[in-house]
């Protein structure tokens, strides 16, 4: 067997509650994630420098240390892992913040666990099932094929959008990559920084509108009346949010 198809799919949890981390550990272990739980930076350095570590789940309120100063130490590292940012931080600086230092997601407490696994797997997918510079196969963690929301379809792979009524849309990638982040986390305002890195691979800045456009042009396709939406709605000086009932949203 190819060594690198023996590299499991690893994820280590940073978080002081010990508790919470092991609730979260059991539904990522049933999701086919290797877990490891720190709840320390230094227990986390100590992991990550002798574990394989594809993803960290990263508490950025941990007592007495800085969760954002965890995550540059991280990305110092040569073959740095990816990293989601768990918080229950509300503000937008906190987020944007986290992603400039180089996280790739974050999750807000509370969530659910449906939702961090999702989360998990789409942060993997874009990596090409690995952290950076690794190359991990896992055939056993199936990717969506097709995502459904309100009689709409997209598919992964052709990354087409098929309309209730059967018309075909090819998307631009960027505008791919912001309507799939949407559908990933329904009903959840998601900041533009955020939506930005995953169009583009880039941080924001102040005066840019790239993420705008994606969105006006995904409004086009998908709204009765763009200049009224009803289904990519804007949150002010927050970021935009698909809102769509989880439970609507159906994955194949």
């Amino acid at each position: 067997m190819d060594e690198q198809k023996k590299l499991p799919r690893s994820v280590l949890i940073i978080e002081d509650d010990l508790e919470l981390a092991e609730l979260v550990a059991q539904e990522l272990r049933v999701g086919g994630f290797t877990t490891y739980i720190a709840q320390s930076g230094r227990e986390a350095a100590k992991i990550l420098k002798e574990s394989t570590i594809s993803l960290v789940l990263l508490d950025l309120m941990l007592p007495g240390e800085d969760g954002l100063e965890i995550c540059k130490q991280i990305r110092r590292h040569e073959h740095s892992p990816a990293i989601i940012m768990v918080t229950a931080r509300g503000e937008l600086a906190d987020k944007v913040a986290g992603l400039e230092l180089g996280a790739d997601d974050y999750v807000v407490k509370p969530f659910e666990a449906r939702e961090l696994l999702a989360r998990c797997k789409a942060v993997m997918r874009r990596q090409g099932g690995a952290s950076t510079n690794q190359v991990i196969s896992a055939p056993h963690m199936a990717e969506p094929v097709r995502y459904g929301f309100l009689g709409w379809q997209l598919d992964m792979k052709a990354r087409l959008l098929y309309s209730p009524e059967g018309v075909t849309i090819s998307l631009p990638n960027s505008d791919f990559h912001v309507l799939v982040t949407l559908i990933e986390a329904p009903n959840k305002v998601l900041p533009r920084a955020l939506l930005l890195e995953r169009a583009f691979s880039r941080s924001m800045s102040y005066e840019d509108r790239a993420v705008d456009v994606c969105i006006s042009r995904l409004r086009q396709h998908l709204e009765k009346d763009r200049s009224k939406p009803e289904l990519i709605r804007t949150v002010r000086n927050e970021g935009y949010v698909l809102y769509v009932d989880p439970a609507q949203v159906s994955v194949q």
